[in-house]
């Protein structure tokens, strides 16, 4: 359905059925990808519901996908190192992508974040025809951050570069992070939202007044290039919607 001139949103039903279109989707569009471009870049991000989807493609889609032809990068990560707990590298591979004969370019987050963001943008641009992602994997924060650009944060105002080092006073780190410039360079751009916990925010980012620097997720989208917000019956719930 479309929401507005920027936003469509997909409730395909409850967490089981979303999270099964969650993973049929992504398949369906690595192999188109594949098939056009002779391959799929892919920007991943972290979260329990990224989490759940990489588990899935490894072990039901393993022979579904030419996956020499993935390239996975990272739409952010946190300023540690590639085998943290906490890293968005580390969980992805531990969910088996590690077993994958994929391209992986992480981000190298863990020190000397500015010079290294120049670096990542200078390999996205050198891997991919005018730096575009075929998808852009994106979830939405309890505070309504994506990716790594939080509230009130300097990376919000990056209107230039595709890849910085953004300060998270909230959190008092530094990320290293996709700026919204990136974003909407790629060819999808899915927001994935599951979970009643967030049928609030939900509600707020995306039927509530505008106030991105509030709420960064606000900003996903453009009128010429909507973003895609997968969202299950639990985090839909309070929206004010008319289904045909």
């Amino acid at each position: 359905m479309q929401l507005d001139a920027r936003r469509n949103i997909i409730i395909p039903g409850d967490d089981k059925k979303t999270l099964d279109y969650c993973v049929k989707s992504w398949i369906q569009i690595a192999k188109h990808a594949i098939n056009k471009y002779g391959q799929f870049s892919v920007a991943l991000s972290g979260g329990s519901t990224p989490k759940a989807i990489f588990e899935r493609l490894v072990q039901e889609h393993r022979h579904d996908l030419d996956w020499s032809k993935v390239l996975l990068f990272w739409g952010d990560e946190r300023s540690v190192e590639p085998d943290h707990p906490d890293s968005n590298f580390y969980m992805a591979m531990n969910c088996g992508f590690d077993d994958l004969p994929v391209q992986k370019y992480r981000m190298k987050a863990e020190k000397n974040l500015k010079e290294n963001a120049a670096e990542y943008e200078r390999i996205i641009n050198e891997r991919l025809p005018g730096g575009t992602f075929d998808l852009i994997m994106l979830g939405m924060g309890d505070d309504g951050h994506t990716a790594s650009l939080f509230p009130h944060t300097e990376g919000l105002k990056e209107s230039h570069k595709a890849v910085i080092a953004n300060y998270v006073p909230q959190k008092t780190t530094w990320r290293m992070t996709f700026t919204y410039k990136q974003i909407h360079n790629a060819r999808q751009i899915f927001v994935y939202v599951l979970g009643k916990n967030k049928a609030n925010m939900v509600h707020r980012v995306l039927q509530g007044a505008e106030t991105p620097e509030d709420f960064p997720s606000q900003n996903l989208g453009l009128v010429d290039h909507p973003a895609t917000w997968i969202l299950d019956e639990g985090a839909a719930s309070l929206l004010q919607i008319q289904r045909d």
